[in-house]
C-alpha cells in the first residue's frame, strides 16, 4: 500500500511539471511577440530606406505636398513621402507605417561635387594676373587669368610658398564666374519677396522646436529691430524681419533660416542655420557656424537698395558651410566679402563682387569670385593673395554642396539626420 503523503508529492510533481509547461508556453508567446515586433521593425525599416532614395533620385514635384503611396501595392508597405526647399539645401521626410507601427526618418540632402569643375580658386578673366605674396598657399586646380599667376613683394613681404605657386592644374577663366543655378534663386526670392504671415509671439518661449513632420511655423517682426537672446530654437522654423535681426551669443540656433534686410550677429555665438540677407550680413569675433551652415546677401529683380552689398566675418570665427553674395542687375559698387584675420572656413565662398582675405585666414575648399583685395593701412591691392591659404585638397571627401553652386552634381545624397523615431 502507499503512503498518504505519496499523493503530497504527486502533487508536487505535477505542480511543477505545470508551472515549467505554463512558462514555455509563456517563453514561446513572448518570443512569437518579439519576432513579430521585429519582423515589423525590420520591414518598417527597409520601407523607410526605401523612401528616402527614392527622393533622392527623384524630381518629380508631387512630393513637394506630400505623397502616400504602397510601396508594392500592398497594404503592408505603405510610405508617405515629403520634400521641402529648404534656403540651399532640401529636407526629406519618409514615414513608413503598418497599421499603428510608424517609423520616420527627416534629414537634409545636397548634391555631390563635380569634380571635373572642382577648383580651389576661380578668379575671372580681367586681363590683369594674379599675385601672390608671403606665405601663402593655393593647393588644387586654379581657374586664373591669361595673364598668369605671379610672385610678388607687398608690405614688406616676399612670396615665400611652394615655388610652382599653384600645386595643381591651371586652367584659362572665363570673362565671367559660372552662374548659379536659378531655380534655387527663385525659391530664395520667393521667401525674400512674398509677404508671409508669421506669429513673433511664438518666441516669447525660451525653446521652441518644430519637427520637419509638422508644417513650417514662421515668425515675422515686420519692421521691427528684433534681438534673439536668451532662446533655443531649432527644426523647421522661419523667421523674417523688414529691418534688422540681432541674434545674440546666448542664442541657440539648429537648422533654422532667418531673412531680414540686415542680420548681425554678436561674438561668441555657436549655431547652425542658414542666414539671408538683402543689404548685410555681419558676423563678430570668435563666431562658430557648423556645417551645414549658410550665408547669403542676395539682390534680385525687384530689390530696390543703393547701399553695397556685404558679408563681414570678425577674427578667430569659424565657419562650416557655403558663403556667398549675387546681384542680379550689377550696381555701381559690387557685394563684397571681408574675411578678417585667423579665420578659418570650411567649405565654399562664391563672391560676384570682390573677396577681401585677411592675413592667416585658410579656406579649406573653393573659392570663386570676380577680384581679391588685400588691404593695408594705407593701400589696396587688387588681385593679391597674402599669408592667406587656400586648400581644395583639405575639404573632406564626404562634403555635399548645394545645387545652387556650379560645381555640382545632379547626383544627391544625405547630408544630415535630423529626426527619427
Amino acid at each position: 500500500m502507499l503512503k498518504a503523503s505519496a499523493l503530497y508529492i504527486v502533487i508536487i510533481i505535477a505542480l511543477v511539471i505545470g508551472v515549467l509547461c505554463s512558462s514555455l508556453i509563456v517563453a514561446a508567446y513572448f518570443y512569437k511577440i518579439q519576432y513579430q515586433k521585429k519582423f515589423r521593425y525590420d520591414q518598417l525599416e527597409n520601407n523607410v530606406s526605401s523612401g528616402i532614395n527614392i527622393l533622392l533620385a527623384s524630381e518629380d514635384s508631387t512630393y513637394t505636398n506630400g505623397k502616400t503611396f504602397s510601396l508594392f501595392g500592398q497594404d503592408t508597405d505603405s510610405v508617405s513621402l515629403k520634400r521641402s526647399f529648404w534656403g540651399v539645401y532640401d529636407v526629406g521626410a519618409s514615414r513608413a507605417f503598418i497599421q499603428k507601427d510608424t517609423l520616420y526618418k527627416a534629414f537634409t540632402f545636397a548634391n555631390a561635387i563635380d569634380s571635373s569643375k572642382w577648383a580651389a580658386i576661380y578668379l575671372i578673366d580681367e586681363d590683369r594676373p594674379f599675385s601672390l605674396s608671403g606665405k601663402t598657399l593655393v593647393r588644387g586646380n586654379a581657374y586664373i587669368p591669361k595673364a598668369g599667376v605671379k610672385e610678388a613683394y607687398i608690405d614688406n613681404k616676399a612670396y615665400e610658398g611652394d615655388k610652382r605657386l599653384i600645386s595643381g592644374s591651371k586652367h584659362v577663366s572665363g570673362r565671367v564666374l559660372p552662374q548659379l543655378d536659378v531655380k534655387r534663386l527663385n525659391q530664395l526670392e520667393q521667401y525674400q519677396t512674398q509677404d508671409i504671415p508669421g506669429d513673433s509671439t511664438v518666441l516669447k518661449n525660451d525653446s521652441v522646436k518644430q519637427s520637419f513632420l509638422q508644417p513650417t511655423r514662421f515668425a515675422s517682426f515686420k519692421k521691427e529691430v528684433h534681438t534673439l537672446r536668451n532662446i533655443k530654437l531649432s527644426g523647421n522654423m522661419v523667421l523674417f524681419s523688414d529691418t534688422t535681426i540681432i541674434i545674440d551669443s546666448t542664442a541657440v540656433l539648429n537648422n533654422i533660416m532667418i531673412f531680414a534686410k540686415a542680420i548681425s550677429v554678436k561674438s561668441g555665438f555657436h549655431g547652425n542655420c542658414q542666414l539671408f540677407a538683402t543689404d548685410s550680413i555681419r558676423v563678430d569675433s570668435n563666431c562658430r557656424f557648423d556645417y551645414p551652415s549658410c550665408l547669403g546677401v542676395l539682390r534680385l529683380k525687384d530689390a530696390k537698395v543703393s547701399t553695397q552689398a556685404r558679408i563681414y566675418i570678425g577674427t578667430k570665427a569659424s565657419f562650416s558651410g557655403l558663403i556667398f553674395t549675387y546681384e542680379q542687375k550689377d550696381g555701381p559698387l559690387k557685394p563684397q566679402i571681408i574675411i578678417s584675420e585667423n579665420i578659418k572656413i570650411t567649405g565654399q565662398i562664391y563672391s560676384q563682387g570682390t573677396l577681401e582675405l585677411g592675413n592667416k585666414s585658410e579656406v579649406d575648399g573653393s573659392v570663386f569670385t570676380s577680384r581679391f583685395i588685400y588691404r593695408t593701412q594705407f593701400t589696396l591691392y587688387e588681385n593679391y593673395l597674402i599669408n592667406t591659404t587656400i586648400d581644395s585638397k583639405a575639404l573632406s571627401p564626404y562634403y555635399l554642396t548645394s545645387e545652387l553652386i556650379p560645381v555640382a552634381k545632379k547626383k544627391k545624397k544625405t547630408l544630415q539626420w535630423i529626426e527619427a523615431n
